[in-house]
């Protein structure tokens, strides 16, 4: 391995989950792909299985050797944060049944490695993410903030990938 890890940004939603990924290097962030994981409407539990059917497909076809998610957070309405849970779950669940690692990130985190404030918003996210990741225009609402989520990943276990690769040489 020369270094690169692909990496899958997760940004959870019972409705749409979205997806970005990309290739890290102690350098350099490439993008690779993103976008969302839409559920059929219908039965609450039909809607998980098109999340980890969703997951399934894109960890078969890109491959990454690792997966960051958002965790969930309790904004005012319980019931949307449970359902938000069994979402992330699922979306995890998927991960493990492919063998790759978890990483789970705050959102404030995730944000503040992005943009550098904990308190930015969606618009903030999405051009700093363009930005970064040098875009033609910026990501959807929920491929910016998967997309950030890998960035986040990358950003926090760069010194970790760069003294394992060192460590093999």
């Amino acid at each position: 391995m020369n270094g690169q890890r692909r990496i899958l940004g997760v940004d959870p939603g019972s409705r749409a989950t979205g997806y970005g990924i990309i290739d890290a290097t102690a350098r350099r962030l490439r993008y690779v792909t993103s976008g969302r994981i839409r559920t059929a409407q219908g039965p609450f539990p039909e809607r998980l299985a098109d999340i980890y059917r969703g997951m399934a497909a894109v960890l078969e076809e890109f491959a990454p050797d690792e997966f960051a998610i958002e965790e969930v957070f309790v904004a005012g309405n319980p019931q949307s944060a449970i359902k938000l849970g069994q979402a992330r779950g699922v979306a995890i669940a998927s991960a493990v049944a492919a063998g790759v690692e978890v990483s789970e990130y705050a959102a404030r985190r995730i944000k503040q490695a992005v943009v550098g404030t904990g308190a930015a918003d969606k618009q903030q996210v999405q051009h700093m993410v363009q930005v970064l990741l040098a875009l033609d225009g910026p990501p959807a609402e929920d491929a910016a903030d998967a997309l950030a989520v890998a960035i986040c990943h990358a950003n926090s276990t760069a010194g970790i990938a760069a003294s394992m690769t060192d460590s093999r040489l």
